[in-house]
């Protein structure tokens, strides 16, 4: 009976010990995670952030405490949650997430407001093997995707994040042949040969809403998107509802469109 316990007990170390593999994550050329899928791991990844916007995506999650500890409480993390356009001009729609934590394989918009340079990122917890992208479409039918690369991948004719424009995280069309975005950095992709204006608009915690819980059924509003043209004059808010999704302003107030 002894020696049963004994083995019973030796497989349980084991599997512990398996649960916490240590994963080394390269954020230059990108690391193979799939055999590392759905388990505990002592993660590490020295990520290099510049002074001001970045884009980050992860193949593992952390909290906002964590993220506070690995770079400091001035951090800021937003999700893009909605796009909206004017012929060639498209707002990106992004809105603090923090609280909620970093999500695996989520992209993300990062503002770090510390000394650029490599910091280290470096919590135990579940590892997961999948695509980073969230694609929505404006109402002018172009369809916009935020992507994060897992491994080193070819920049031309997508958009990004240039350190010199950064401060503003601006996206702008790439058409350099050797341009590359290294792993756990995010991109916008828009199908076609037109290149578009694409601006950031920050949304704070709470700010987007509903139509319904600041009109009426039977109100007629007029509509605007986020840029200030008016896209709908005298409609209902069943109408309202009906948009093409996105964020649009009502009675002065920001609601999004799903």
């Amino acid at each position: 009976m002894k020696k049963v316990f004994s083995m019973i007990a030796l497989a349980g170390l084991a599997l512990t010990a398996w649960s916490q593999t240590p994963l080394k994550l390269n954020t230059y050329s990108g690391t193979p995670v799939e055999r590392y899928d759905g388990q505990q791991c002592d993660v590490t990844a020295d990520r290099y952030l510049f002074n001001g916007w970045n884009t980050i995506s992860l193949p593992f999650a952390m909290t906002e405490q964590e993220i506070d500890e690995a770079l400091g409480h001035g951090v800021r993390l937003e999700r893009l949650v909605g796009v909206t356009q004017q012929g060639a001009d498209i707002v990106l729609n992004f809105q603090d997430c923090k609280a909620q934590g970093l999500q695996a394989n989520t992209p993300y918009i990062l503002y770090y407001p510390g000394e650029t340079g490599t910091k280290k990122l470096q919590v135990s917890t579940r590892v997961e093997s999948k695509e980073s992208r969230v694609t929505m479409t404006t109402g002018g039918g172009v369809e916009v995707t935020f992507g994060g690369a897992a491994v080193k991948t070819d920049a031309k004719h997508l958009y990004g994040i240039r350190v010199i424009d950064n401060v503003d995280a601006k996206f702008t069309y790439i058409d350099n042949d050797k341009a590359l975005f290294y792993a756990t950095r995010c991109f916008i992709s828009i199908p076609g040969e037109q290149h578009y204006n694409l601006t950031v608009n920050h949304l704070a915690p709470g700010e987007l809403t509903s139509i319904n819980e600041i009109a009426a059924a039977d109100d007629i509003v007029d509509v605007y998107n986020v840029l200030g043209m008016r896209v709908a004059q005298g409609v209902t808010v069943s109408e309202v509802n009906n948009l093409a999704s996105g964020i649009y302003v009502v009675k002065g107030r920001k609601i999004i469109v799903k």
